[in-house]
């Protein structure tokens, strides 16, 4: 028996345990690194299912259902809520002020504790281990996947599978995309000083406002001559700030904004080139630049084999559900794991098809819960796809080239 049918017949089950799983994420939602009611909740509903889940220090874990020998396949979800307040309506909508699931984080969870409880029904059937990780604080940029792969979340692990909620697909396609999906995505924080003076008198000083407009306007032109417009690199300011009054030049201001690329190679030299600019524009103004840069994630890079397997196991529970995935600038920390195994993240269709579509990140966002069970048999099927195939660890990997 397949396992897909296993967890098909458990699906019917419990169906409607699932759903209220994820009306109650929905509405307890917590802040990255916060997530200590939600921890417990899965290690309840885990250990009520007969699973043993292993905590990490502070928040979040995971559960390793099946043969404790051998590499096992893994499967990914994050946990954490954004500092948004909720404007659905939902009868379950978010009871925690200022907090919700405005990124379908809930529905993740869902799917993947769905996933750990069937297959624990199943696990006689399991002929290689399965990993089911819940992650902590993906929200933040001092995101929790680093410290989980430090927790050895990854150790023996072939390869690992995630899923991300996407309002511009409808419920049941899926969306996949080898090679990047994500963008690497830095955070820039520029602060320029000067004498300060009189607005009468800018020859007589550095104008910081003068200083910090060239910036605005020339760095984001003059990084695309520097870098390949092909690696979807692209500068974006979101912040200015600078003065107290109309007719006084202030002796600081900063800028803020995101750096993000699509290209690995141009991540890891992008920061020098960035500071070699800021300060090549801001010379002629007589006036300081000082460059905070962070560094965040690095682009979600999705191995090729990897990326055949989730096709294949959804063509074989739906030959028209799968899609090309964009490219997209946003950033994401599963890019971490697939910096350590093979590995693939899929975008989960859950608009409903009817209405406007939604978008992520944003207080209205309404994720249709059939998408639940979608997530839950695509994770099954794959499973399916991987006992009949060799290990993806022996196949070459975008993450290590």
């Amino acid at each position: 028996m397949r396992i897909i049918d296993s967890v098909d017949s458990w699906l019917r089950e419990h169906h409607d345990e699932v759903v209220s799983w994820r009306r109650h994420f929905h509405a307890h939602p917590e802040l990255s690194h916060m997530e200590e009611d939600t921890t417990q909740f899965l290690v309840d509903r885990l250990e009520e299912h007969g699973l043993e889940p292993k905590r990490f220090p502070g928040t979040g874990l995971m559960v390793d259902i099946g043969p404790a020998e051998g590499e096992r396949l893994a499967f990914r979800a994050d946990i954490d809520a954004l500092p948004i307040t909720e404007r659905t309506g939902l009868p379950f909508a978010s009871e925690n002020t200022g907090v919700c699931h405005a990124c379908g984080h809930d529905a993740h969870t869902t799917i993947a504790l769905a996933l750990a409880c069937a297959l624990a029904d199943c696990a006689d059937q399991l002929r290689t281990g399965v990993r089911v990780i819940f992650q902590p604080a993906e929200e933040v940029l001092d995101g929790g996947a680093p410290e989980v792969i430090g927790f050895g979340a990854l150790d023996r692990v072939a390869a690992i599978y995630a899923v991300h909620a996407e309002p511009k697909l409808k419920v049941g396609r899926v969306g996949l995309r080898t090679g990047a999906i994500t963008s690497a995505t830095d955070l820039v924080d520029i602060k320029v000083t000067g004498p300060g003076g009189h607005t009468s008198r800018p020859h007589m000083t550095g104008d910081v406002v003068y200083a910090l407009s060239r910036l605005v306007t020339d760095l984001p032109g003059l990084l695309s001559r520097r870098v390949d417009p092909r690696t979807g690199t692209v500068l974006v300011f979101g912040t200015v700030n600078a003065g107290y009054a109309p007719n006084a030049i202030p002796r600081q201001g900063n800028v803020t904004g995101t750096l993000r690329t699509a290209d690995m190679g141009v991540w890891r030299e992008i920061e020098g080139q960035f500071t070699e600019l800021v300060h090549q524009v801001v010379a002629p103004t007589g006036c300081e630049a000082h460059v905070h840069y962070t560094r965040g994630v690095p682009p979600v890079l999705n191995d090729d084999v990897a990326t055949s397997m989730l096709a294949e196991a959804v063509t074989s529970l739906d030959p028209h559900a799968v899609v090309q995935a964009p490219q997209s600038s946003g950033g994401e920390d599963f890019s971490w794991y697939l910096e350590h195994v093979p590995g693939s993240m899929a975008r989960l269709g859950c608009w409903s098809g009817e209405g406007r579509m939604q978008d992520l990140h944003q207080d209205d966002l309404v994720v249709d819960e059939r998408a639940l069970a979608v997530g839950v048999r695509l994770f099954a099927a794959t499973v399916d796809r991987y006992h009949r195939a060799e290990p993806p660890a022996t196949a070459g990997s975008a993450a290590s080239e």
